[in-house]
């Protein structure tokens, strides 16, 4: 066989056997490119799924409150719940159920104050703008009034003689556990007291 003719044929030998072995290298990478951005988008999905679609139920929970013996009909009393909202926790009558308790949050929707139950006009009450408020936390007066507003509910119930409420356990954007009074209230606390010479009862929890 001529000299030429053999080195011919272990050239295209070799370039034969080349060819796949570069085809499976360029496959090769572009898999791991693929996996990489599929990691990648992967990541970024999860936190966005996080962000879009955050974990709710899982951060609430019934906590025990008060022996139903201990709550007077007519009473009320502030309920501090894990996250740092201030609640009121009111009886309306002497009936064991449910429906005889009321539980709602203290911040008035209009500016922020501390309203309280006030048990002989069967109403809740906000000294600060003169908002009303009916057991079920419907504004009927006052600038919460006018703008439809109301107070946030808390979900009872009673089991064996023992008052429980539905609170979420993480604190919400924004605040930290424990601030109950929002910025506003504090503003309106200061000028309701400068004008009345004594602390304003809704926004701090004293007798005006």
């Amino acid at each position: 066989m001529p000299e030429g003719a053999g080195a011919a044929e272990s050239t295209g030998a070799a370039e034969s056997t080349g060819v796949p072995r570069r085809r499976f290298l360029a496959w090769l990478s572009g898999a791991g490119l693929l996996a990489a951005l599929a990691a990648g988008y992967g990541t970024l999905a999860a936190y966005l799924a996080r962000f879009l679609f955050p974990a709710g139920p899982a951060n609430r929970g019934w906590i025990f409150v008060r022996e139903l013996g201990r709550i007077r009909p007519g009473e009320a009393f502030a309920y501090v719940t894990p996250n740092g909202e201030t609640v009121n926790v009111a009886r309306l009558d002497a009936r064991d159920a449910v429906g005889s308790f009321i539980a709602l949050s203290s911040t008035c929707p209009h500016l922020g104050c501390q309203v309280h139950w006030e048990a002989q006009n069967n109403r809740f009450f906000c000294p600060c703008h003169g908002g009303v408020f009916l057991p079920d936390g419907t504004a009927i007066a006052g600038p919460p009034g006018k703008a439809g507003q109301r107070l946030v509910r808390y979900e009872l119930k009673v089991d064996r003689g023992l008052l429980f409420i539905d609170v979420p356990f993480a604190a919400p954007a924004g605040r930290s556990a424990g601030l109950a009074v929002l910025p506003a209230a504090a503003a309106e606390a200061a000028k309701c007291a400068k004008a009345k010479g004594a602390t304003c009862a809704g926004c701090k929890g004293a007798r005006a």
